[in-house]
């Protein structure tokens, strides 16, 4: 008892030398925010399982990275100002050392924990590390500061970013459970439209904080298109749209869209989808020039702002209208696979993503999966193709629906299990930063 204690004991005092030492260097820097979670680090190994184990690994390697860095910088400046540099060297070397032999010693600390399920250290692991790296590249190259914390209180942003890849982590476990999956993804999502029109809703009342850019703007997906052809410029938002479409292909529409959890909340009123007539599969293909051309013409006529914003406004509330009647009556998402231009872009641009769902040989086309879609993606012809059509949107719920587990992800090199970990860390991690990022 008294050697396995022991044991553990080292590991932890090491991963707390080196989460002090990382704090002093923060604390040197004035950046109290990293100083915050240098502190906190340590506790991980206070939460059950082995994740915790590894994402404090994660933290580690990043601090040692940072000892490298600050090493880099530091001698180049004594280097150019002709001062001695090589014990400052051989000293933040050692600091980096130590850093990287704790994290190092963590994997004893992860191998007595219990084993977990297959994937569920890595899909924690990886959606906690894309997600501090997408949020800390936004930190650190958009001016003025996009995440919210950090426009209210100088120095939160990093608190922020740690607080959110941690709930990114908890919520790739949770997805990666498996049941319920359709019922989780709806609650994510319908959080995600939640935290999005609250923040609207505090713009609104006059905290512009939490507007991207202190002004207020329609908060109609197709903007994201026809916003910078009618100002001309202001690509943030379409640049921010492909962005996360190159992470999770069609995806954005299933589990980053604002309007889309309402769309998808409509058309559960009806237990089983209706199909569509067929006309209206070519909607998105007209909406998708039309919006632009109108966007392009208001400019080059000279409209006033307040006609620009009519517009918007009316072709907003017509994809509202088309959600309320269409989407509830038929139980398909009628505005995202046939309204909304965004949809269309997402879609197409997703056929470029290697991540795909497909169906398996074995499959009997029983048509379970038909009904579990509201993209309308599975009618009979889809599954005889044994790949779903143009709308899918790897939303996964028809993953859920096949008893015979012949509906899965596909990812060039991976087993459909590890593919559809790679999608889950992706997903949680892109929602996680896109919660702390000030929109509209």
């Amino acid at each position: 008892m008294s050697s396995a204690r022991g044991t553990a004991i080292g590991p932890t005092l090491m991963a707390v030398v080196a989460a002090l030492l990382a704090a002093a260097h923060f604390s040197r820097a004035d950046q109290w925010s990293l100083l915050a979670v240098s502190l906190a680090a340590p506790l991980l190994l206070a939460l059950p399982g082995r994740w915790p184990v590894r994402l404090l690994q994660v933290l580690l390697l990043g601090a040692a990275a940072e000892w490298v860095r600050t090493a880099a910088r530091l001698t180049a400046g004594r280097m150019a100002a002709g001062e001695p540099w090589l014990r400052l060297v051989v000293i933040l070397a050692a600091v980096a050392a130590v850093t990287v032999i704790a994290a190092w010693l963590q994997g004893r600390t992860a191998g007595r924990r219990p084993a977990e399920a297959p994937g569920a250290e890595g899909v924690t692991v990886a959606a906690f590390a894309i997600a501090s790296v997408t949020m800390g590249a936004a930190h650190s190259m958009v001016r003025p500061p996009i995440l919210l914390a950090e426009r209210f209180l100088a120095g939160a942003g990093w608190l922020e970013i740690a607080a959110l890849a941690l709930y990114a982590a908890r919520l790739a476990r949770h997805l990666a459970d498996g049941d319920r999956w359709a019922e989780r993804r709806r609650w994510l999502w319908g959080l995600f439209s939640v935290v999005f029109f609250a923040q609207l809703a505090l713009g609104l009342a006059g905290l512009a904080g939490f507007l991207m850019s202190g002004k207020l703007h329609l908060p109609v997906p197709a903007l994201i298109a026809a916003g910078p052809v009618w100002r001309g410029g202001g690509f943030f938002m379409p640049i921010l749209f492909l962005a996360t479409v190159v992470l999770v292909g069609p995806a954005w529409c299933s589990f980053l869209c604002y309007i889309g959890a309402w769309d998808a909340a409509l058309a559960a009123q009806r237990p089983r989808p209706l199909e569509l007539p067929a006309w209206t599969r070519w909607g998105r293909w007209i909406t998708l020039p039309g919006v632009a051309l109108a966007a392009l013409g208001l400019r080059l006529t000279g409209a006033p702002p307040l006609a620009a914003t009519a517009a918007a406004a009316a072709f907003g509330l017509a994809g509202v209208g088309i959600i309320l009647t269409v989407s509830r009556r038929y139980g398909i998402m009628a505005h995202c696979t046939t309204w909304c231009p965004m949809g269309l872009v997402a879609a197409l641009l997703g056929r470029l993503h290697p991540l795909r769902i497909r169906i398996g040989k074995e499959c009997t086309e029983c048509c379970r999966c038909t009904a579990a879609c509201r993209y309308g993606a599975l009618a009979a012809d889809d599954i005889r193709r044994r790949r779903p059509g143009l709308n899918c949107t790897l939303c996964g719920d028809c993953v859920e629906s096949c008893h015979g587990g012949w509906i899965g992800y596909r990812f060039p090199g991976l087993s459909s299990h590890t593919a559809r970990l790679l999608f889950i860390a992706l997903a949680a991690a892109l929602h996680a930063a896109c919660l702390g990022l000030a929109r509209i």
